[in-house]
């Protein structure tokens, strides 16, 4: 661990179950045993608010990934997991819920110091979050059934379906809400009776180590979750061509997400694919204006704007553009911008160098293309990846800040005359994963819905989730939804049972 991260963990004071986790060797999860990558290769893992080397994690190989599934299939095929009884799977993820609860404030900070992000944001929103989606699944597991048929041909028959689990489920997590995002996936997955092997990313696989020792408390099967660390290119691509893998369900970028999905189809696995977004919001003229301008800050530069479902584009009626504009900037220059840690902060670094060199490069390209920058729009000095959040003005559709996902605090906005013109805005986007309007008219709210093309309208907020509710996009947004009972369709084979009577 470089000394320029020792000094910031001790600033901020992080706790001794924290210092322990950090200051261990990493291993991969693999069939119950903790090993090292095949051929001993590892990665470090930098600390985004001191730009300096944190620790370092196994870089798993092919060879890791089938180790890994072949634990999995074992398990599901013929191991103990396949004869627990639902209320004993609902009892083993109510355990790891608690344990996930009971270890919040470790996750929290883990989560924090890996990936970048406010640690207030992460123990509100990551680690209750995920706490809340164990729970939520937990309570299915023993509500898995099929149906009994009449059937209408001649003779003498009894007719009923099985919901039997898809087998063994690939999940492919994004570097963004690391711990989270995992928990959408195997919250289902084991619910209804799957077994699952896990790709971190490769910048942020720490949360899923420490949540691998926890699954092991909780006293779930060895084998039944497998985290194998590494790369996309290495771990991810075995993982879509694996022949052992049932299903695939994967969250990140659109042109990554199409590559793992045609691999993916070559086996005719079963897709989960949540992709990229470029969320649309209408501000309307009857709308609270400070409200609005206070959410849609809040909706596009929460977690420094690396949110597949962020509100990056606003388009605001004119009548209000100006006043909307001011309210907007003033309150963004209240956010705090700080390191993760610091429990004040709301914006934080971004992930990488390399992130924080693509958003600059797109804010470029926006002052290039004629977008006026009326908010921010500059880098930060360092230490830390950090970028300005940044507010674009009078932006035109056909620009690459407004058409293309940047993934960082840029928010671009434009006025528009009337409804018509806001839906044609709003929709023209290969991108369809959500939209939100900020209206005090339900009649109108409610006559603009069915006419966005996204897959979750918010009405007068952003970002509003809840393991009840399904999340997934429209068009290059995605295939599948994670969360809610309509997740349990795509971790289910439906079988038709017949039985011929005398």
């Amino acid at each position: 661990m470089d000394t320029k991260v020792k000094e910031y963990l001790q600033r901020y004071g992080i706790s001794e179950a924290t210092q322990r986790f950090l200051s261990k060797a990493q291993k991969m999860f693999i069939g119950g045993a903790w090993v090292d990558a095949s051929d001993g290769a590892t990665a470090e893992v930098i600390e985004p608010s001191t730009e300096t080397a944190l620790t370092r994690i196994p870089m798993g190989t092919a060879a890791d990934l089938d180790r890994a599934v072949q634990a999995a299939r074992a398990q599901f095929d013929g191991g103990p997991w396949r004869q627990l009884k639902p209320l004993e799977r609902e009892r083993l993820l109510h355990r790891l819920a608690d344990l996930l609860e009971a270890n919040a404030e470790e996750l929290a900070e883990i989560e924090s110091i890996d990936m970048g992000k406010s640690v207030a944001q992460a123990r509100a929103v990551d680690i209750q979050g995920s706490v809340d989606t164990f729970r939520y699944f937990a309570g299915w597991a023993s509500k898995i059934h099929g149906r009994s048929v009449e059937p209408s041909l001649p003779g003498n028959y009894v007719a009923y379906t099985r919901k039997e689990p898809v087998g063994v489920v690939g999940v492919i997590v994004p570097w963004n809400f690391p711990l989270q995002t995992m928990a959408w996936k195997l919250g289902a997955a084991l619910a209804v009776g799957c077994t699952v092997v896990v790709k971190p990313a490769e910048l942020t696989s720490l949360s899923a180590l420490r949540f691998a020792e926890l699954v092991q408390e909780a006293g779930i099967p060895d084998g039944v979750v497998n985290i194998v660390s590494g790369r996309g290119s290495v771990v991810g691509a075995a993982m879509a061509e694996h022949p052992g893998i049932d299903k695939l369900s994967f969250t990140g970028s659109t042109p990554v997400g199409c590559n793992v999905g045609k691999a993916a189809l070559d086996q005719m696995k079963r897709l989960t694919l949540e992709l990229g977004g470029k969320s649309p919001v209408i501000v309307c003229a009857d709308a609270d204006i400070k409200a609005a301008a206070q959410a849609v800050a809040n909706g596009v530069f929460f977690n420094s704007g690396q949110v597949c479902d962020a509100g990056t584009r606003a388009y605001v009626h004119r009548s209000i553009y100006a006043e909307f504009l001011r309210e907007l900037a003033d309150y963004t220059a209240s956010l705090k911008m700080a390191p993760g840690l610091d429990p004040d902060c709301f914006i934080s670094p971004l992930v990488s160098k390399q992130q924080q060199e693509r958003v600059l490069a797109y804010i470029q390209a926006g002052k290039e293309e004629g977008a006026e920058v009326y908010y921010g729009g500059e880098a930060v000095e360092g230490p830390g990846f950090f970028v300005q959040p940044t507010i674009f003005a009078n932006c035109r559709n056909d620009m690459r800040v407004v058409r293309e996902e940047i993934f960082g605090p840029v928010l671009v906005t434009a006025p528009f005359d009337d409804e018509e013109e806001a839906v044609a805005l709003a929709n023209d986007s290969e991108f369809g994963l959500a939209a939100a309007i900020y209206s005090n008219d339900l009649g109108k709210v409610h006559g603009l819905i069915p006419r966005l093309r996204a897959g979750t309208v918010y009405v007068n907020a952003h970002s509003t989730l809840d393991p009840s509710m399904p999340f997934g996009g429209y068009k290059q947004s995605g295939y599948g939804k994670d969360l809610g009972a309509e997740q349990l369709d795509y971790l289910l084979e439906t079988k038709a049972v017949w039985i011929t009577l005398p």
